[in-house]
């Protein structure tokens, strides 16, 4: 007997009266995402950089807005991936409808930023440069053995 998962469902394949909860693995519930202001200037970039320099923070942009996204479990998903409290759950996760959620595993961001290193180099490829100032990378330092 082959121990292999079974293949996961598109939402068409669903049985009437099934319901998408039943075959996910509960991704609404394991993130939240803020929106932010438009990154524009140094300082904005600074802070963003800030957030992903703390554990399970990313950032992205989805038609034209900015989030941070933060990678983190409702403290009330079950393990078999249903909500503890449903009956009394916040209002958000009421309102939310598996119409337009992410079960399919298809998303695509405009940008996605998961590193501070990479904000740096993002805002350094796309913020004005002083006058003067290169678009080449600084020097890295020497090699310990050219440099000795």
């Amino acid at each position: 007997m082959s121990s292999l998962a079974k293949p996961k469902l598109r939402r068409d394949q669903l049985a009437p009266g099934d319901v998408l909860c039943n075959h996910c693995t509960a991704k609404c519930c394991r993130y939240f995402a803020l929106p932010i202001e438009d990154p524009t200037d140094f300082e904005d970039w600074e802070f963003i950089r800030w957030y992903l320099l703390h554990d399970a923070a990313t950032v992205f942009k989805e038609d034209g807005t900015w989030y941070l996204l933060v990678h983190t479990a409702c403290k009330h998903l079950e393990r078999d991936n249903r909500c503890g409290i449903y009956e009394t759950r916040p209002l958000i996760c009421q309102e939310y409808s598996t119409d337009n959620c992410e079960y399919e595993d298809d998303w695509l961001y405009e940008q996605y930023l998961e590193t501070a290193e990479q904000v740096g180099e993002y805002a350094e490829a796309i913020l004005p440069r002083k006058k003067g100032q290169s678009i080449r990378s600084r020097k890295p330092p020497l090699l310990p053995i050219l440099a000795g």
